[in-house]
């Protein structure tokens, strides 16, 4: 079992390898875990936005380029 000072001390391609690792078994495996109920309500209020036409939308490289600017 890893411990927070273990993860904290990996690099972050580490990091994100074990985390692409996880996905990948909960992708396998399944996720015997319930959403938590703040999901669903961010979900429908996402989806209102969407049905109101006020959504927006960026393509991958502009999200890149916005995150990069943070």
């Amino acid at each position: 079992m890893l411990a927070k000072e273990q993860i904290s001390r990996m690099s972050s391609s580490e990091r994100m390898e074990a985390m692409e690792l996880l996905w990948e078994s909960f992708s396998t495996e399944g996720i015997d875990y319930p959403s938590p109920d703040w999901h669903a309500k961010v979900l429908a209020e996402r989806s209102e936005i969407i049905d109101s036409g006020k959504a927006t939308w960026l393509s991958v490289d502009e999200l890149q380029a916005r995150l990069a600017n943070r």
